[in-house]
C-alpha cells in the first residue's frame, strides 16, 4: 500500500513537471533553440533539487544541505503557484485567441509596402481559427504572466517569514482561574524550525519580539528545530535571553523526534528554558502549567501520559496544557484542562493548504472550545520546507489569562 501512494506521488509530481515544461517551454520556445534546451534541463534539474532537499538533505553537511534546501524547496513553493496560475490561464486561452490584435510590421516591411487603394466594403469575414502567430502569442502571454504572478506571490511570502513573525493578541477567560491572575500574559510560540534555512538570526527576531511584549510566562509547544543539536545548537542559543517573570517551558513536537529529541530537551535545559515532559508545574499566579510529550514520541518510547501530567493535581485550580497537536484536545478534555496551547498546523503555511490542514486537525488556526476545554492554536514563527507563508502569516501569540473573579 505505502509503495502504491509513493508511486501515485511521484506520477502526479512529474505529471505536474510535464506539464508546466509543456506550458512555459515546449509551446513558447522554437525547436531547437538555446531557451528550450536550457527550460529542458531546468525541467528536469528542480524537480531533482526538490526530492533531494525532501528526502537526503540530512545525509550531507549542513552547508551543502543549505544549498539544496533554498533551491528545492523554493522551487516546490513557486512550483505550486505557477502550475495554479497556468490552470487559471486554460480559462483564458480561448478569450485570448478570439481578441483582436494589430500584426507588428518589421521596418523592412514597412519600407518594402506599397501603398493599395481602398478596398471596396465587405461583408464582416467570420474569425478565422488562431494560425501560429497567435497561438504563439497567446502561450508567450500566458506563461509570462503566469510567471509572474507565482513570483510575486512567492517572493511575498518569504519577504514574511525572513521578516520573523508579528505579534498576535488573544484573550482567554478561564472559569477557576482566581481574581490574582486576571491579565496573565503567556507567550505562545511554536514551529520555529531552525535548519539549513532559518538559522541563529531567526531565533534572535524571535526572542526579541518576545522579550519586548514582557510577558509573564513564554510556552514553547514543539517542532523548535529540523536537525541535530551539533548542526543547530549555536541557531538556537538565543533562546537563553528568554525573559519572563515564571520562566520558558518546552515540549516536544514531531520534528523533536526527527532530530533527536533527547538531545534537545538537554539542549533547552542548558539554556534555561524548562522541559515539559509530561510533567506539571504549579505557577504562582494560581494555576497549573503541564506540558506532554508529542504523539510521535510513541514510537521513541517517550509517549504521551496525561495521567502522569495531570492526575493527581487539585481540580480546583485551572490547568493549561501545552501539547503540540491540536489533536490532543481529546484526552485534554477527558483530563479536565482548561486550556490547551498547540501548534503544528502553520495555519496551512501555503495556501489553500489550510483546506488540506483541517482534513487532519480539529482547529487549523485560532480559539475554539471543545466541551469545557479551550483549544488555541497558533500559527507558528517559522516554516517548514519553503521559507515561504501565504494567507497563514506567521505569529507569536500574546495570550492573556482573563478571571471572572476580577
Amino acid at each position: 500500500m505505502i509503495l502504491l501512494i509513493i508511486g501515485a506521488v511521484l506520477a502526479l509530481f512529474c505529471g505536474v513537471h510535464f506539464y508546466v515544461w509543456k506550458r512555459l517551454v515546449h509551446d513558447v520556445c522554437a525547436p531547437g533553440s538555446r531557451w528550450r534546451l536550457a527550460g529542458t534541463v531546468l525541467a528536469v534539474l528542480l524537480p531533482l533539487l526538490s526530492l533531494g532537499a525532501l528526502i537526503g538533505g540530512r545525509a550531507m553537511p549542513l552547508a551543502a544541505e543549505r544549498w539544496l534546501a533554498w533551491t528545492g524547496y523554493m522551487w516546490l513553493a513557486v512550483l505550486l503557484y505557477l502550475t495554479m496560475a497556468l490552470l487559471v490561464g486554460e480559462f483564458v486561452r480561448p478569450l485570448l485567441r478570439r481578441a483582436p490584435i494589430r500584426p507588428i510590421r518589421t521596418h523592412a516591411q514597412e519600407a518594402q509596402a506599397l501603398p493599395e487603394p481602398a478596398p471596396a466594403p465587405e461583408p464582416e469575414p467570420a474569425p478565422a481559427p488562431a494560425g501560429p502567430g497567435r497561438r504563439l502569442f497567446v502561450a508567450r502571454t500566458v506563461a509570462i504572466a503566469a510567471a509572474a504572478a507565482a513570483t510575486a506571490t512567492v517572493g511575498y511570502g518569504t519577504y514574511g517569514v525572513l521578516r520573523g513573525p508579528g505579534l498576535k493578541y488573544v484573550t482567554v477567560p478561564l472559569a477557576k482561574l482566581p481574581a490574582a491572575a486576571d491579565g496573565y500574559r503567556i507567550a505562545v510560540v511554536s514551529d520555529i524550525h531552525l535548519g539549513p534555512i532559518l538559522g541563529r538570526a531567526h531565533t534572535q527576531r524571535i526572542v526579541d519580539t518576545i522579550n519586548g511584549a514582557r510577558p509573564d510566562l513564554v510556552a514553547i509547544v514543539g517542532d523548535l528545530v529540523d536537525g541535530s543539536v551539533a548542526d543547530l545548537g549555536r541557531a538556537a542559543e538565543p533562546l537563553a535571553q528568554l525573559d519572563a517573570r515564571d520562566g520558558s517551558y518546552f515540549v516536544t513536537g514531531n520534528h523533536e523526534y526527527f532530530s533527536g529529541a533527547d538531545q534537545w530537551v538537554d539542549f533547552v535545559r542548558e539554556v534555561g528554558v524548562h522541559p515539559l515532559a509530561n510533567a506539571r508545574v504549579e505557577i504562582a499566579a494560581g494555576f497549573d502549567l503541564a506540558g506532554v510529550n508529542d504523539i510521535s514520541g510513541e514510537s521513541h518510547n517517550a509517549a504521551p501520559d496525561y495521567g502522569k501530567a495531570l492526575d493527581d493535581r487539585d481540580r480546583a485550580r485551572a490547568a493549561v496544557l501545552l501539547a503540540h497537536q491540536p489533536v490532543m484536545i481529546h484526552e485534554a478534555v477527558k483530563h479536565g484542562v482548561d486550556l490547551q496551547l498547540s501548534g503544528h498546523t502553520h495555519g496551512g503555511q501555503l495556501w489553500p493548504g489550510n483546506y488540506i490542514a483541517e482534513l487532519a486537525n480539529p482547529t487549523v488556526a485560532g480559539l475554539e472550545r471543545y466541551g469545557d476545554t479551550q483549544l488555541y492554536v497558533t500559527r507558528g514563527a517559522g516554516a517548514w520546507g519553503p521559507p515561504v507563508r501565504v494567507g497563514a502569516p506567521s505569529d507569536i501569540t500574546i495570550v492573556t489569562l482573563a478571571s471572572p473573579k476580577a
